[in-house]
């Protein structure tokens, strides 16, 4: 009967190292992982430690190629792709674990070590937050703290390892700042990856389709902070100016590209008291810069003015960014409209929406001018039966007159669509603003908070010799809104009815503190991109810094900092200094004048030496030296073994 043949146990000891460092890396991962993936993970450790406990055999190489395949299909089918962030992480946390089942030597065990440094890596990849800094730290240092046990031999104590892979870390640390601080930023990252979600969340896209989603849920998410450099302007005007929609077809509205024009500011007239700020902006993936009504003045680079008054910037904003702006936000737009552009924001598409068309012509022929018929559709939106609800109906194939004439429920978007109809049916110009509006004042921190939640629409109608200005037609319905913002209305129970619930005023005061600490890690650390790289270059002293002298002065800070890390790896690492035994014999062999060889011991020179030399003092030395050296300690031995050297270096010389 042949003998099975299996594991013989040797990783017993180290396996659950291994265990628990990939168990450590995968754990950020858990949330963004299919479950077949996490349980994938979850049975193969479990079978493998399960194979190292009863001295099992690993399973045949037709198991895990069958394995390897059919995960791989697991994470096309779940993201419908094999690259990017989800199934790039999807992909290295399976094959990790497929990697534990031909497992054979501790080899292959630090192979699994290097691929938990890449998990540990890539959850950096999707959002770097504050608390990514230690749970970084704890796994490089429980990684390197495992791979040293590993290395090192029995004897070894889980501390000692600790303790090498904290010097090792902290010798890093300041090559790593000098890198961090030096190296060359770049506008674009290596990989952006898109937010991809079949959930509608109150946030901003480049077109509106209002009642294409019949619920709302609001999103807690920051969009940007602001912090005013003087007096905060009041509710009505924190209008942070996006995306302008100017083409209808008769369910969703639509704009143009992000371009430049040129003459955009000169067809602004800048009225009233400016107000400067800066804008710290969360990724978007977009080209819209959010600025206050309206801009005249920006220090984000390759960042212009569309021919709507809009800022954009020529790559998308892959990565938080921060900005100082001026805006006026009594300024007036386009007082000259050609005729072209006045066809255009009057354009509808007909038999579209034809009830509210013919409302529109019929109120506008009663009113005696277009203030009047503007003001007669915002009463109208005020005195009837219209309410701002998050949770509207759905809307059919004519959403503007199933809106105006049958549910009359719905929020920003809803309004402002049909507003803009009413106008152009009116023959007023009118277009829809997307952007934000409002904002949360954080006390702790002296700045606002917008969040996607106050993601607005509203409108912008153009009357001769005044131009472009803005309506908001929410505001006849709901004026809280404007007036108060999302936050208050929460607390004051007018959110009741919009589907709000208040949190408690401990959580709010503790997301507020905790929002504080974000924004000083977005400040410091995550929003130090190329323009923030190059004002702490000038900072610094360094004229029209480029990525030549940063690669210059980086090269010369690690050359510096590489030597007093050699020089304190030198000085620790010194060879211990001689003992006064040791410096004795070393004059004996010297008087001698006879040189040990490499390796010879104490008493087999003392012999060879007697054979050369007639004096009999080399064996008493001897003696004496490594009574001295290696016997109990007593002063009285070295001062013996002194006097003999002594004695025997006088009569050498004579």
């Amino acid at each position: 009967m042949s003998k099975r043949i299996g594991t013989d146990g040797s990783l017993l000891a180290s396996l659950p190292w291994t265990l628990a460092a990939l168990a450590f890396s995968v754990i950020p991962h858990v949330q963004f992982l299919p479950i077949w993936a996490t349980g994938v993970f979850v049975l193969c450790s479990a079978w493998r430690w399960k194979i190292e406990r009863k001295r099992w055999r690993l399973p045949p190489a037709w198991t895990r190629i069958v394995l390897a395949f059919a995960c791989f299909a697991g994470v096309y089918i779940s993201y419908d792709a094999v690259s990017g962030v989800g199934p790039g992480s999807a992909l290295l946390a399976v094959m990790a674990a497929l990697k534990l089942l031909e497992t054979k030597q501790r080899r292959d065990q630090f192979v699994l070590l290097f691929i938990s440094i890449f998990l540990i890596m890539s959850s950096l990849l999707r959002e770097q937050y504050l608390w990514s800094l230690p749970y970084l730290i704890a796994g490089v240092l429980f990684t390197m703290t495992a791979w040293l046990h590993m290395s090192e031999s029995r004897r070894g104590t889980i501390g000692g390892s600790l303790a090498s892979a904290s010097r090792l870390a902290a010798y890093a640390v300041p090559l790593m700042l000098a890198m961090w601080i030096f190296f060359p930023r770049i506008a674009t990252p290596f990989w952006a990856v898109p937010i991809d979600t079949s959930a509608a969340t109150s946030g901003l896209s480049d077109r509106m389709s209002p009642g294409d989603v019949s619920s709302l849920s609001l999103s807690d998410s920051v969009a940007f902070r602001v912090k005013f450099d003087g007096e905060t302007p009041p509710p009505h005007k924190r209008y942070w100016r996006g995306f302008i929609l100017h083409s209808f077809n008769g369910r969703t509205w639509t704009g143009s590209d992000p371009s430049i024009d040129r003459n955009a500011k000169q067809e602004v007239s800048y009225d009233g008291n400016p107000v400067s700020y800066q804008v710290t902006m969360e990724p978007t993936r977009q080209h819209s810069v959010f600025a206050l009504d309206i801009p005249e003045e920006w220090d984000l680079r390759q960042t212009n003015m569309g021919p709507q008054h809009q800022l954009a910037r020529i790559h998308p904003i892959n990565q938080r960014i921060t900005y100082r702006a001026t805006s006026y936000p009594d300024s007036r737009l386009n007082v000259d409209l050609g005729a072209f552009w006045k066809g255009r924001y009057t354009l509808l598409p007909k038999d579209s929406n034809t009830q509210a068309v013919t409302l529109a012509r019929e109120m506008r022929e009663a009113a005696g001018s277009d203030e009047q018929f503007i003001n007669q559709v915002l009463q109208k939106f005020n005195n009837e039966e219209f309410f701002y609800t998050l949770e509207p109906p759905a809307l059919g194939a004519n959403p503007v007159d199933e809106f105006l004439f049958d549910s009359k429920r719905g929020f920003c978007e809803h309004y402002a669509s049909a507003f803009a109809v009413l106008m152009r049916a009116g023959g007023i110009p009118s277009r829809v603003v997307l952007g934000y509006q409002g904002g949360e004042i954080n006390p702790m921190g002296q700045y606002m908070i917008v969040r996607q939640a106050d993601a607005h629409a509203w409108n912008e109608v153009w009357l001769p010799k005044r131009g472009w200005y803005r309506i908001d037609p929410t505001a006849a319905v709901a004026p809280e809104r404007i007036e108060e913002g999302r936050s208050s209305a929460m607390f004051d129970g007018i959110g009741a009815s919009w589907g709000l619930n208040a949190p408690s005023e401990f959580v709010y005061q503790l997301t507020l503190t905790w929002d504080v600490i974000n924004t000083r890690w977005n400040e410091w650390v995550l929003a130090y991109g190329p323009d923030n790289q190059n004002k702490f270059m000038q900072w610094l002293g360094m004229d029209d810094p480029d990525w030549r002298k940063m690669m210059l002065s980086l090269g010369a800070i690690l050359m510096v900092l590489i030597g007093i890390i050699s020089a304190l790896l030198v000085v620790r690492y010194r060879p211990p200094p001689k003992d006064d035994a040791a410096r004795l014999y070393e004059r004996f062999t010297a008087a001698t004048g006879i040189t040990p060889n490499l390796g010879e011991t104490p008493l087999a020179y003392s012999g060879r030496l007697g054979a050369n030399a007639a004096s009999g003092a080399a064996t008493e030395i001897t003696q004496l030296y490594l009574q001295a050296r290696y016997g109990a300690t007593d002063i009285g031995d070295v001062s013996a073994l002194r006097a003999a050297v002594n004695e025997y270096s006088r009569a050498a010389r004579a």
